[in-house]
């Protein structure tokens, strides 16, 4: 697909068919994505957690309380690592959160690309979504994306309202 056309089309799906799975071979292709994003100093810091198991996704998904979530055959969870994150010397700013941000938009937008539906979930109980990965205080957990089919019938957001171009921007 033409990358302008990605971006133009891309929505946030909040409806799965939970018996189609993703081919493991798709879903290595959209996590590549994510593997290959920029990150500052190319330090990388992020791990990704692909669930699949039906036992862990029931612990997952109770970490969000919407109900479109439940049919999801898969869900991405995001960390990020602080200490192998790069730090700029000037003021301390440590560059994790936009490394993982990087990443996971290129996750969603390769998902999109291969008709896979995504949708960017931020209200989710970071302890209890800890708890049920059981991982260490080094992973900050950032994001959480479903990774899926569109059930059969669901219709696609229209575009929601975004401000013009003209708003956002300054030619200088």
């Amino acid at each position: 697909m033409d990358y302008t056309e990605l971006i133009i089309t891309r929505r946030s799906i909040r409806s799965y068919d939970p018996d189609r799975p993703v081919p493991e071979a798709v879903l290595r292709k959209i996590l590549e994505a994510g593997r290959l994003a920029p990150s500052a100093h190319n330090n990388q810091p992020w791990k990704f957690y692909l669930v699949s198991s039906p036992l862990l996704l029931e612990k997952i998904k109770m970490c969000y309380k919407r109900e479109w979530i439940r049919d999801a055959p898969h869900i991405l969870i995001s960390a990020g690592l602080r200490r192998e994150a790069w730090t700029r010397d000037y003021d301390g700013y440590n560059s994790m959160e936009t490394d993982v941000a990087i990443a996971m938009t290129q996750i969603i937008l390769a998902a999109a690309n291969e008709g896979v539906g995504t949708c960017w979930v931020m209200a989710y109980n970071p302890f209890e979504l800890k708890e049920a990965l059981d991982i260490d205080d080094n992973h900050q957990l950032l994001a959480i994306t479903p990774l899926g089919y569109p059930k059969a019938g669901y219709q696609v957001p229209v575009e929601k309202g975004r401000k013009l171009l003209d708003e956002i921007v300054e030619f200088l």
